[in-house]
């Protein structure tokens, strides 16, 4: 596996913008975050732009369709599943046209899917239960969405001529490990998946998209306590988290983030609110909560510029077109201020 492609002070986002037009979404990402843009996702496009359904569209040898209570498998492709896969093909059409209106390949490009205890908890088998609760539908989905990535990979690689990274959203993994899941009666819960078990899987899938990749993977979990002791130990190279949920964090999340920082953990930190508050929001205000935390947790401030990779705190389908730019644009401002300190921040 290579070292971080990104460069030194990049940012990038963590995967959802505002509104229905894929080239525009695009070319935005390529102009706001040039050295590590990402894939856009527009969820406002409905049915098969959410996480679950995009994920959905990758998969080798399984369909999913919608149903009442949400995605569920299918017999075989259907309009749900081939909607899905042709949003996915007209966003490469777009991340290409950007990537040559651009002039030059970025150093690393991004992509997110859902992980796979997050799809597993997202999509029902057909009779209703949620396919976590099938061992062995678990792993066939796991081996079908790695299958699924490697040709993803290789088509945004031949498009786009950059490092592809690939960010495992796993926003269910908390609820997954405490068993707070509804069963499809919704009497009950799903039971909880044992951590060993939960870390296992991940590491199968983590190390998979390393071989397709021979890039570091990311994965993102915007829970008020992301699990990255588990995280880790799964493999993952890079997490990705809302900073701003960490006021007031215990001791023990603050070593968390210490230990990973001390192992060479790259933490991709979400620092800038994800709609518009209203205020005014200054790049000053954003930043030196992270200098703070790390001045707190003994490290030099150098180590921001190498280990830390500034993102809007979740996704930002939920914000206007002008805050989304503008958190872009704070995001890029914050990466620099981690390289090149201002004087007395």
């Amino acid at each position: 596996m290579n070292e971080r492609p990104w460069p030194l002070g990049a940012a990038t986002a963590i995967g959802s913008l505002p509104g229905t037009d894929p080239v525009e979404a695009a070319s935005i990402v390529f102009g706001e975050l040039p050295e590590f843009p990402c894939m856009p996702e527009l969820p406002a496009r409905g049915v098969g732009a959410d996480m679950i359904g995009r994920t959905a569209a990758l998969l080798v040898d399984l369909a999913v369709e919608v149903v009442p209570s949400g995605y569920r498998v299918a017999a075989r492709p259907g309009h749900d599943h081939r909607r899905a896969v042709d949003l996915m093909n007209w966003d490469l059409d777009a991340v290409q046209e950007a990537r040559e209106k651009a002039g030059a390949a970025p150093p690393a490009f991004k992509i997110q899917v859902a992980g796979p205890w997050t799809l597993a908890a997202n999509v029902e088998l057909p009779r209703g239960h949620r396919i976590l609760t099938d061992k062995g539908a678990l792993r066939d989905f796991a081996a079908s969405l790695l299958d699924g990535l490697a040709g993803h990979v290789a088509e945004l690689k031949s498009r786009i001529g950059a490092p592809v990274v690939i960010q495992f959203d796993e926003p269910s993994l908390p609820e997954v490990l405490a068993g707070d899941l509804p069963t499809a009666s919704g009497y009950g819960t799903v039971p909880a998946v044992p951590a060993p078990e939960a870390r296992e899987l991940l590491s199968t899938v983590i190390s998979g998209a390393e071989r397709i990749t021979g890039q570091p993977v990311a994965v993102h979990c915007c829970a008020e306590k992301p699990p990255i002791p588990l995280l880790r130990a799964a493999g993952a190279q890079a997490i990705a988290f809302d900073f701003t949920l960490l006021k007031g964090a215990s001791p023990a999340q603050l070593d968390e983030i210490g230990e990973a920082l001390d192992s060479g953990t790259t933490l991709m930190l979400g620092l800038v609110p994800t709609t518009d508050p209203g205020v005014p929001v200054e790049l000053r205000e954003v930043v030196t909560p992270v200098f703070k935390l790390v001045d707190r947790l003994g490290f030099r401030r150098e180590i921001l510029a190498e280990r830390v990779v500034p993102t809007p705190a979740c996704g930002l389908a939920g914000a206007t077109p002008d805050w989304m730019r503008r958190a872009l644009t704070l995001s890029r401002e914050a990466g620099k201020a981690f390289t090149e300190p201002p004087e007395g921040w």
